[in-house]
């Protein structure tokens, strides 16, 4: 029997656990390696911060994949050895795991916030909180939530980073949460971005005709190089007082990539379809640390997932595929100028399938699209773990 292991447990990971443990039942032990025993649903995070979503919606356990045959460890992966097909995984809650064999591996681990290079984060580290993971968004919360006057500094690094639009949803949820208040005149909010256009560069004009309208600073160009105790200072050497940071450090994959030479901060492949790695016909690489020429967001990280799958069915003889392609619907969160806890969104398209790419947008802010993207997120959380929220 085969052995396919996948390291990380996400949209990416565990789109490529089902798809195995269906068409390869029997034929294949599929074992899925994640840090935690619990994922964590990223497009609808920051509607944390309005209240407007609950982390019992988004949070999921694996217990109920188990029935498929998808074994689950728990561990983190500090080391990969492609020439003897290896993977080593720390003490985990199912015993110690020294290392584990394969047939096929895939690496969907997802991306580390990096901010190494940022003089002084070592040191204030803490005064920065984001919507990326459960506790820094709980804590950003607390402080829109419990702070009078002051800045709010948001900050978008350099291109590709996990789900593009967060730093804008962020920061236009600090102006409703603010309005909401009724202390937004008491403060200054700024979007610093790192890159010449917010992100998706396509949306930008519907997001600074909606900053303008809020009254919101847009920064673009510039990358924070450094973080004071109530400061940051930008590559062009500007410094920006804060009161409340939501810093998104620079994205990159876990230094095991790097040390077992599959790929310079994310894993090398051979083309957005052929997700096996140039000199590995067994390793694969989907999600967002895979290097592909596309966004970094759930939508790529199954379609990339369903490619992988794909390839390995191939390799074992299995005729029958996954309809795959690179193409989605996406929504952005636009806040609520009125200070209303009722986000409206943007909608906007992407198909990837055609050079250049052909993206589409509806201008208006909708009310329905917020649902639409949550109906969306539910329906894949389902479908991979088995289970709906209560």
């Amino acid at each position: 029997m085969k052995k396919v292991v996948i390291v990380g447990g996400g949209i990416a990971g565990m789109g490529i656990a089902n798809t195995l443990a269906e068409k390869l039942k029997g034929k294949a032990e599929v074992t899925v390696i994640n840090k935690e025993d619990f994922y964590f649903a990223g497009p609808s995070r920051p509607l944390i911060l309005t209240g407007e979503q609950d982390y019992h919606r988004i949070i999921r356990g694996y217990e109920n994949v188990g029935s498929k045959g998808i074994n689950l460890v728990v561990g983190n992966v500090y080391k990969v050895d492609p020439d003897n097909r290896k993977v080593y995984v720390s003490e985990s809650t199912f015993g110690e795991k020294e290392a584990l064999d394969y047939d096929y591996l895939v690496l969907a681990p997802g991306i580390v916030f990096d901010g190494s290079k940022i003089t002084g984060y070592e040191k204030y580290w803490w005064k920065n909180a984001t919507v990326y993971d459960p506790g820094r968004v709980n804590v950003l919360k607390e402080r829109l939530w419990t702070e009078n006057e002051g800045t709010v500094v948001i900050y978008a690094p350099k291109a590709p980073y996990r789900c593009a639009p967060a730093p804008t949803e962020t920061t236009l949820l600090s102006h409703t949460i603010l309005t909401h208040r009724g202390v937004r005149q008491k403060f200054n909010i700024i979007h610093i971005d790192a890159n010449d256009k917010t992100q998706p560069p396509f949306a930008m004009d519907i997001v600074k005709q909606t900053y303008e309208k809020a009254g919101i600073q847009l920064v673009t160009g510039q990358e924070i190089t450094e973080i004071g105790e109530n400061y940051v200072v930008t590559s062009s050497g500007e410094k920006y007082n804060f009161t409340i940071l939501a810093m998104l450090e620079p994205n990159r994959g876990p230094r095991f990539i790097d040390e077992a030479g599959l790929g310079k901060g994310y894993v090398d492949v051979r083309s957005p379809q052929d997700l096996r790695h140039p000199k590995y016909d067994d390793v694969l690489s989907a999600g967002d640390a895979a290097k592909l020429p596309f966004p970094k967001n759930q939508e790529i990280a199954f379609e990339s997932a369903m490619f992988a799958a794909n390839k390995i069915l191939e390799m074992e003889g299995v005729s029958e595929k996954v309809p795959v392609q690179y193409a989605f619907v996406g929504w952005a969160y636009m806040g609520n100028l009125e200070g209303k806890l009722e986000t409206l969104s943007m909608q906007f398209q992407m198909d990837l399938t055609t050079q250049p790419p052909k993206p589409t947008k509806d201008p208006q802010l909708k009310r329905d699209y917020t649902i639409q993207k949550d109906r969306w997120e539910q329906a894949y959380l389902e479908k991979l773990f088995g289970y709906k929220a209560v």
